[in-house]
């Protein structure tokens, strides 16, 4: 998946497949234990997990008063029911629940949790949408298919053909080869987890996890073995707290995902929203409902964020006193453009002072929209951390979208935006997440996003990979700090976690998406570090706050 919002759990899924396929019945290499599920918040030196030193970060300012801070997720929606979220859902002071009345009169009728810019009448949500290349090829081809050279007053349109037309091409023989593929191992999930169910006397709708494979002893049933070697690839892979269920629901979103690339359905944001998306008129549009089939990742992110802590339950997040504000604008394929800068617009507008974006995409044809967001979020003082993306691609030779490198020219690096690549639990060649994107000069430090775990809906758990996990890390500590410190500006914020990060010059990690080439790990990042939130909140507590008042 090429998007931030679904993190990438289905290539690692297609590899433990065709590795068990080849395999076998035969017994696989033992796989690494699963990390403590809370690593993330751990302290390499004390527990020998990198994590973001939380512990020791909060131990700083025990006793100390903290004030609210609203956060808001720009992701896929959010589970409000989540009994790990209650109270910490971010509720609107102007807006009364149910009524139908636009009380606050900003445009949005019963914004009581936040807004969904996907959404339309009848509570329907353009939530399966294809990629932006996808779109903007169809819009385009009728004026410039076949034609070889840009006529007089269209050279920059015809330039900006040929980048669409290369990633499309690019994007659809991809899609081309891995559907089919893609449909063949679906059919050896369901059938493989019929025969375990079977195994197990589990009802057709119930689910199974790694350790209740060990549940089937040694059989004569080579069907039994092999369904049995498949899952276990597939559990050491995504780790044992996922389910079959889950895992199967995955594959099927990325399966939707691609076939939309390939068969797309080019009229669904008109016959559900009813906006024109290349149109930036200023008229509202959406709904309020939040929950949708796929709010999983959303509500993970909202859960990292400030999941209630010490309550016996779930998770505990990384923030304390916020509330948060869920906007609803990423759906399973690209974004677009318009929902992303209305929906930065609506969280500043409503009082977030650190925004989570955790969606990213390789097109943005209204660029200009999302940067005069950016600058608008600058003017309010408001902070935004944002996924590097899940393509172990360098960012500075193939960048990705959003970004604040601004068409104006005014700025490469704002001082407001944080870009967070993914890393894993131990310090070794392996700290660099194999899917992270990278850059020098573009993504400015690194923060754990491999096998984190998190809240999910319906009160359920998620173990997962990808940037989209990392990004809420460093969000949850930018909106932490300013609780307890809240004359930071925006620019403090990101200068006092930048300063977090260590340079691990001189550790040698495989480069994301190798398995061979090694580079320095300080290379791969502008502070060349991983975050720490214990360094941060020191460093923070040593500023003279420069927030207006």
């Amino acid at each position: 998946m090429n998007i931030y919002r679904k993190i990438i759990p289905v290539s690692s899924i297609f590899g433990a497949l065709l590795l068990s396929f080849n395999l076998s019945a035969q017994t696989l290499p033992t796989a690494p234990p699963d990390p403590p599920k809370n690593w993330h918040t751990m302290d390499l030196k004390t527990d020998g997990y990198y994590g973001i030193s939380l512990n020791n970060a909060y131990q700083f300012v025990k006793g100390k008063k903290s004030k609210t801070v609203v956060i808001a997720t720009i992701d896929s929606g959010i589970d409000t029911a989540q009994k790990d979220l209650q109270g910490v859902l971010w509720v609107n002071p102007k807006e009364i629940p149910g009524n139908g009345i636009d009380d606050d009169h900003d445009g949005y009728v019963d914004d009581v949790h936040g807004w969904n810019f996907l959404g339309g009448k009848g509570g329907k949500c353009d939530f399966t949408e294809t990629t932006e290349e996808v779109r903007e090829y169809n819009r385009l081809k009728v004026k410039y298919a076949g034609v070889s050279t840009a006529t007089a007053g269209n050279e920059r349109e015809f330039a900006y053909w040929l980048t669409v037309k290369a990633t499309y091409d690019e994007t659809i023989g991809k899609s081309g080869t891995e559907l089919p593929q893609m449909q063949q191992f679906m059919n050896v999930l369901m059938t493989t987890s019929g025969y375990l169910k079977r195994a197990l006397n589990l009802n057709a709708d119930a689910t199974f996890k790694m350790p209740d494979l060990n549940k089937i002893t040694a059989t004569t049933n080579d069907t039994l073995n092999q369904s049995k070697t498949i899952w276990n690839s597939v559990f050491q892979e995504e780790g044992a707290t996922n389910d079959n269920g889950k895992i199967i629901k995955d594959l099927g979103e990325y399966i939707a995902k691609i076939n939309n690339d390939i068969n797309p359905d080019l009229t669904a944001r008109k016959n559900i929203v009813g906006d024109n998306p290349d149109v930036q008129d200023g008229k509202p549009y959406g709904n309020n409902t939040l929950k949708y089939a796929d709010a999983s990742h959303g509500t993970g992110v909202a859960g990292l964020i400030g999941a209630k802590r010490d309550n016996g339950y779930g998770i505990n997040g990384v923030a304390d006193n916020v509330r948060i504000m869920a906007i609803k604008a990423v759906p399973n394929g690209d974004e677009y453009d318009k929902d992303i800068a209305n929906a930065i617009r609506f969280a500043v507008d409503h009082g977030a002072k650190v925004v989570n974006m955790s969606f990213g995409k390789k097109l943005s044809p209204h660029k200009e929209w999302v940067d005069a967001a950016f600058k608008y979020a600058a003017e309010k003082d408001v902070l935004l951390v944002q996924a590097s993306g899940n393509d172990n691609q360098d960012v500075d030779i193939k960048p990705q979208f959003p970004n604040d490198t601004f068409l104006d020219g005014s700025s490469t690096d704002a001082d407001n935006v944080i870009c967070v690549g993914a890393s894993a639990a131990l310090l070794d060649e392996n700290l660099a997440a194999t899917f992270t994107n990278y850059g020098k000069n573009n993504v400015d430090l690194f923060a754990p996003g491999v096998k984190v775990t998190s809240i999910d809906m319906d009160a359920e758990f998620n173990t997962e990979d990808g940037t989209s996990f990392s990004s809420p890390i460093v969000a949850g500590i930018a909106a932490w700090i300013l609780e307890y410190y809240p004359e930071l500006s925006a620019r403090q914020l990101k200068q006092v976690i930048l300063a977090s990060a260590t340079p691990l010059t001189g550790t040698m990690v495989l480069k994301p998406g190798s398995k061979t080439e090694k580079v320095d790990f300080a290379s791969l990042s502008k502070t060349g570090g991983i975050v720490n939130a214990y360094k941060a909140i020191v460093l923070a507590s040593k500023l003279k706050g420069e927030r207006k008042k």
